[in-house]
């Protein structure tokens, strides 16, 4: 007992940096996903063919590739290495910001447009009546979508939280990073792991928790169908 309270002590300290890559991956994501919900919505070919490929690509792969192309891929490029983005590009934390930012903003975007073409036509049809900017319209059909999105949302930020700790692959010291190098120290395998089970599976209840709040606060002044 006393090892696992040790334990504990000592992923806590990576803690922060979980947190850290989870709040700005989502809010990369969610930034890229507004972005591309609108491209989708406006039906513009090119632009609704470019945003189709990015979601293949970050949806039809898995995460860890994906960081690993990220962090590794551009290092295999002479000019890359040459040129001003690699100050930033050559570092695992902004790297794995982008390869999680990315990918939740992919399944983001199928969330929200999917929550947006359910929105009745009959509402479209009197916000154009009424003479509404396409800006306006969206509005409109945001905040109907919002009841359908949440509860799904909730699942993408959990996705996240879990899906940041492969970072740890690409040498970040966040719980999981910790986690492995303890395991290394002590080859005590289920005493670590298992206390980096409990921290993730402790931190998911809670945003479960806080979500269900979100539902019940929030969205009780969503319009309904």
């Amino acid at each position: 007992m006393e090892a696992e309270v040790e334990y504990l002590a000592e992923l806590l300290s990576g803690l922060a940096v979980t947190l850290e890559l989870t709040l700005m991956s989502l809010l990369l994501g969610g930034m890229l996903a507004l972005g591309l919900t609108w491209l989708l919505d406006r039906r513009i070919p090119v632009a609704r063919q470019l945003v189709e490929v990015f979601l293949v690509c970050f949806t039809g792969t898995p995460l860890l590739v994906q960081i690993f192309l990220i962090y590794y891929g551009p290092a295999q490029f002479d000019w890359v290495k040459a040129s001003p983005l690699w100050s930033v590009l050559r570092e695992p934390w902004f790297c794995a910001v982008l390869a999680l930012g990315f990918n939740t903003a992919a399944y983001s975007t199928r969330l929200f447009k999917g929550a947006l073409d359910a929105v009745p036509k009959g509402e479209i049809l009197a916000c154009k009546a009424l003479g509404m900017s396409q800006w306006q319209t969206l509005s409109i059909k945001l905040r109907h979508a919002m009841r359908r999105v949440v509860p799904g949302y909730s699942n993408e930020v959990i996705l996240v939280l879990k899906g940041s700790s492969l970072a740890s692959t690409i040498t970040i010291m966040d719980i999981m990073g910790i986690a492995q190098r303890l395991n290394a120290q002590t080859y005590d395998t289920l005493g670590v792991f298992g206390v980096a089970g409990a921290i993730y599976l402790t931190m998911n209840a809670s945003l479960t928790l806080l979500f269900r709040w979100v539902e019940r606060r929030a969205l009780a002044f969503a319009p309904h169908d």
